[in-house]
């Protein structure tokens, strides 16, 4: 079994923000193998079963908030009896341009709550993430209030692609292993965002 789990923050106040986008890439997911995701007062979270080829699959979205994400993910994790190589955390990363995606096989906190809580709760970094690239407000706004703010209109087909992208990638992971998944993803961008970093939209 492989636990893939999406970082965020519940309730609609966080919906479309870029700390949030993590949620987007389970329900990409769920909604792609047609997996039922539904609350568990338990683990606290929306989980789902589903399977990929000969694997099964468990989609989480932790729903303590972000801080706290170690609770669920812990929970889970002991519960099924897994090893750190079958946890696959997609999560919001402000230092990769908006419309990347980047797959790593382990690495730090790199100053993320929600990866900080996992690595302390599960007692290890030796998890693959998939990161999501968020970029950083344009604006010159705090960090914190960028990522717990909606992206703006104009962002949002790049961030809608970018999701795809990402389940492709989390998909890839899971059939194929992480290294294959770095080689074929870790280049790629969304056509949208290639058009708009070119000043054709």
């Amino acid at each position: 079994m492989k636990l893939v789990v999406g970082l965020g923050n519940p309730g609609k106040r966080y919906q479309n923000t870029p700390h949030s986008v993590g949620f987007e890439v389970v329900d990409e997911l769920a909604a792609r193998l047609g997996c039922r995701l539904r609350r568990s007062w338990r683990f606290r979270a929306i989980i789902g079963r589903t399977r990929v080829g000969g694997e099964e699959l468990l989609l989480a979205e932790p729903q303590t908030f972000m801080n706290e994400s170690g609770l669920p993910v812990s929970a889970l994790w002991r519960y099924y009896r897994l090893s750190h190589e079958d946890l696959i955390v997609a999560v919001d990363d402000v230092d990769l341009e908006l419309g990347s995606v980047r797959v790593r096989p382990a690495g730090g906190h790199g100053g993320h709550k929600g990866l900080m809580s996992i690595v302390e709760r599960v007692g290890t970094e030796k998890f693959a993430r998939m990161r999501i690239g968020v970029g950083r407000s344009a604006h010159g706004r705090d960090i914190v209030e960028h990522v717990l703010s909606p992206f703006p209109a104009g962002e949002r087909a790049v961030v809608d692609e970018v999701v795809r992208l990402a389940a492709d990638a989390v998909l890839c992971m899971v059939e194929h292993g992480v290294d294959t998944a770095m080689n074929d993803y870790n280049s790629k961008r969304p056509a949208v965002a290639e058009r708009k970093v070119g000043g054709q939209t």
